[in-house]
């Protein structure tokens, strides 16, 4: 971790913020007060950021830089006792990029400072257990930057599309949710939520990839095709988990997601806006100095 920080350091990876006032990256990405109307969200592009591919390449580049240094402050005060750490969920319809956003984003950062988690159907285990056990057991430690790909919002997504319990069971979930992310917060964890927001069109476009490159089918579900079939009720289903669930202490941001180049460099800039914020701080060795420097020339002269 920390390499290359000195390499473009004056660039800091702010290039590609946008001209549209003073927004930031929450400010732009956050989701808008309830009702919330999806349709009426682009899934190009927000009010800020790169215009082009290329654009959005040497953006990220330089966001990658920025990451890297922030993560190792991160890593570096959480080995000192520093409870602080970020989790990054990942949540959207099949195809939307959240396997991409790890590549591509969290890998411009050390993996030694990361805490990756993917939440699948749950095994029966889990199902025995309250539908928060699996996901705290995920959570990370002190210093990291966890990445949920998928989270505990499957139990108001899925299950509420295919009624897999009653309505007043997962209704009941929204408020645990919070209350859950609240703890986390007093915790110490910063908690961002990006929702990768993606048309029809594009799933349809990146499904019929998957099926035509031969290094790509392996992804292709036929599942997939069946859960499009549902499209109208999970956007009505994520609509109603962002007006429930996007609350002051853990927000939740729309990520357009059309375009992959775009939804890479708003998910890094988000983030590293979040660290900026979070400030961290390479923490002061807790041993004096200037005596070890004199024990290490002792030693390496023997």
């Amino acid at each position: 971790m920390g390499k290359n920080k000195d390499e473009k350091k004056a660039k800091g990876g702010k290039r590609g913020a946008g001209s549209a006032g003073d927004l930031t990256p929450a400010d732009a990405f956050r989701s808008p007060s309830p009702p919330v109307a999806l349709s009426a969200i682009s899934t190009e592009r927000g009010p800020i950021g790169p215009a082009d591919k290329e654009e959005a390449a040497e953006a990220l580049l330089d966001l990658g830089v920025e990451l890297d240094d922030l993560q190792s402050r991160l890593f570096a005060q959480g080995t000192a006792g520093d409870r602080r750490r970020v989790l990054v969920i990942l949540q959207g319809m099949d195809t939307s990029g959240k396997d991409g956003v790890i590549n591509h984003v969290m890998g411009l950062m050390s993996p030694a400072g990361l805490s990756l988690a993917a939440f699948k159907k749950p095994t029966a285990e889990e199902l025995a257990h309250d539908f928060l056990w699996r996901i705290e057991k995920k959570l990370p430690e002190a210093g990291l930057i966890g990445v949920f790909n998928r989270s505990q919002y499957e139990d108001v997504l899925v299950v509420r599309v295919h009624n897999l319990v009653p309505s007043e069971v997962w209704s009941a979930r929204y408020e645990a949710i919070n209350a859950f992310e609240k703890a986390l917060v007093d915790d110490g964890v910063t908690v961002v939520k990006c929702f990768l927001h993606i048309s029809p069109e594009a799933q349809a476009e990146r499904l019929t990839a998957r099926l035509d490159d031969p290094e790509r089918v392996w992804k292709y579900n036929p599942g997939d095709v069946d859960e499009r079939g549902f499209w109208a009720e999970y956007q009505t289903a994520y609509a109603a988990l962002l007006e429930k669930c996007s609350t002051d202490v853990a927000p939740w941001y729309i990520i357009p997601s059309d375009r992959k180049w775009y939804r890479n460099w708003a998910i890094g800039a988000l983030l590293a806006q979040t660290l900026r914020e979070l400030d961290p701080q390479y923490p002061p060795p807790s041993f004096d100095l200037e005596a070890e420097r004199v024990r290490l020339k002792e030693k390496l002269l023997l």
